[in-house]
């Protein structure tokens, strides 16, 4: 029998940082694997054999059987607040497997999730039930299509083993592709537990793997923080633009690279408003959706605190480094923002009351309960029927104002329309249909339904027809709709 190449190139960098960092472990090993899943895009990009991946030898490493040639398996340490509050964390279910290098020259970190217990599981199981890793996979996929920075999802192979949660549930292990698991909680460790050369190690590496300009800077470690700052202000300001509320922004949740990772207790917001919180532990709301972008400025502070001790030996001017940094993240997330709430509304161009005719919108949007999403589908497409708001005397008030607004851009009226295609989504992966999608799967072993959906996201931006009935609201429910950790 011939044996097949999956392709994997391992260069394993972070496995050279000193041992503090991390615990070498092995996966362990499940009764019986089966492919549940498998992204054949994904692993064509990274230069993957999809029949390789898809053997039986292919489905072993997916599952945490087999480990390839190259692999130096470990769990990452790190730390984090959750909630506001500091501890001690690490991948208590999770294993990184490697650094692979995609034939393009990119690097990646492939990590198996749900794959046993760790020095760091905390009296936790190690393993991961079907429909949360199924979630990540459907959310992830869905976040990279709307162009957002994501971790992805490569495939979800199933264990023949059943976890124990509230019931008996189904085990599966999700292998995550991620540019970096690199986190501010694991800078937080660095500066807590480990010593300064410790963390001048770790954010050498960060910079060498993420900004390779650092070489460029006067101060290497005043250019990390600046330009993680940077990358998070962008990211934030495109969750709030669609509509996502990630749930659990704990500083072990916040990247490096720029990329969202963790997709636990997320959801797409329908009604807007601020106030929306779905993770069933968020009982205060720390991290709704209007509290975003205020908790990526609290995450960012922590992470300016860590890298104090490399900013100057003087205490006092490295604090002041510190903070000119962090007096930059409002104005550049809102600068983010604010050109992307134009491109929704098709203005390419700034005026100075575009900040009121946005705020006049999201208020009546408010007001009237009115979808996020099919808000701005509805102006793209200039169909306005269904809601509430558009039988509104200030609604067309405001749409007057919008119009006479659009006339005096230089573009023509239908460049601003095929703007505003580009910048408004026609389909999200709206929650009921998320559930429609798990529930056949994991109930009956039926993953058509999850395969149309994510053919209709694959291409947010299409307005096909065929994405028409993932555009239609859920059903009215007397409860507000909840998500949980998948812990």
């Amino acid at each position: 029998m011939i044996k097949l190449d999956v392709g994997w190139t391992f260069d394993n960098r972070y496995a050279r940082l000193p041992e503090r960092f991390f615990s070498r472990v092995l996966p362990t090993p499940v009764r019986a694997p089966e492919l549940a899943v498998l992204n054949r895009s994904l692993a064509a990009e990274l230069g993957l054999n999809e029949e390789a991946l898809r053997s039986d030898a292919g489905v072993a490493v997916l599952a945490g059987n087999r480990i390839p040639d190259g692999a130096e398996p470990l769990a990452q340490a790190y730390a984090g607040h959750q909630f506001g509050y500091f501890t001690m964390l690490g991948d208590g279910r999770a294993v990184l497997i490697g650094e692979h290098v995609t034939p393009s020259g990119k690097r990646v970190d492939i990590q198996l999730k749900g794959s046993g217990r760790t020095p760091y599981s905390r009296g936790g199981d190690g393993r991961a039930a079907l429909g949360p890793m199924l979630r990540e996979y459907i959310v992830s996929e869905a976040m990279h299509a709307l162009g957002i920075p994501t971790t992805r999802s490569l495939a979800v192979v199933t264990t023949g083993e059943t976890i124990r949660r509230e019931t008996e549930l189904l085990g599966a292990v999700l292998t995550r592709v991620a540019s970096s698991h690199l986190r501010v909680g694991t800078f937080q460790y660095a500066a807590q537990w480990g010593t300064k050369d410790e963390l001048r190690a770790l954010a050498d590496y960060a910079l060498e793997r993420h900004f390779p300009r650092f070489e460029e800077a006067e101060n290497r470690y005043l250019f990390l923080l600046e330009q993680v700052i940077a990358r998070q202000a962008a990211l934030i300001a495109q969750w709030q633009l669609v509509g996502f509320v990630h749930g659990v922004m704990n500083t072990d949740n916040m990247t490096i690279s720029g990329e969202t990772i963790d997709y636990g207790p997320c959801a797409f917001m329908d009604t807007y408003d601020l106030k929306t919180v779905f993770s069933s532990i968020d009982t205060e709301g720390r991290y709704a959706y209007g509290n975003q972008p205020y908790i990526g400025g609290w995450n960012l502070a922590r992470l300016a605190e860590s890298l104090l001790l490399l900013l100057d030996e003087d205490e006092e001017k490295a604090v002041a480094l510190a903070q000119e940094a962090l007096d930059q993240y409002p104005a550049l997330y809102h600068r983010h923002w604010l050109d992307g709430m134009r491109a929704k509304l098709g203005l390419a161009e700034a005026q100075e009351g575009d900040g009121g005719l946005i705020a006049d919108l999201l208020r009546l949007m408010e007001e009237h309960r009115a979808d996020y999403t099919n808000t701005f589908r509805a102006l793209t497409l200039g169909e306005y029927t269904g809601m509430a708001l558009f039988d509104a005397s200030e609604f067309r008030e405001w749409h007057e104002r919008w119009q006479t607004r659009l006339s005096q851009e230089a573009v023509s009226r239908e460049e601003a329309y095929e703007r505003m295609r580009r910048h408004n989504p026609a389909v999200i992966p709206r929650n009921h249909r998320v559930e429609e999608a798990l529930a056949a799967a994991v109930n009956c072993g039926d993953y058509s339904v999850m395969d149309r959906f994510l053919e209709a996201l694959a291409d947010p931006y299409a307005y096909s027809p065929e994405q028409a009935e993932y555009a239609e609201l859920p059903p009215l429910s007397d409860r507000p709709y909840r998500t949980f950790c998948g812990t």
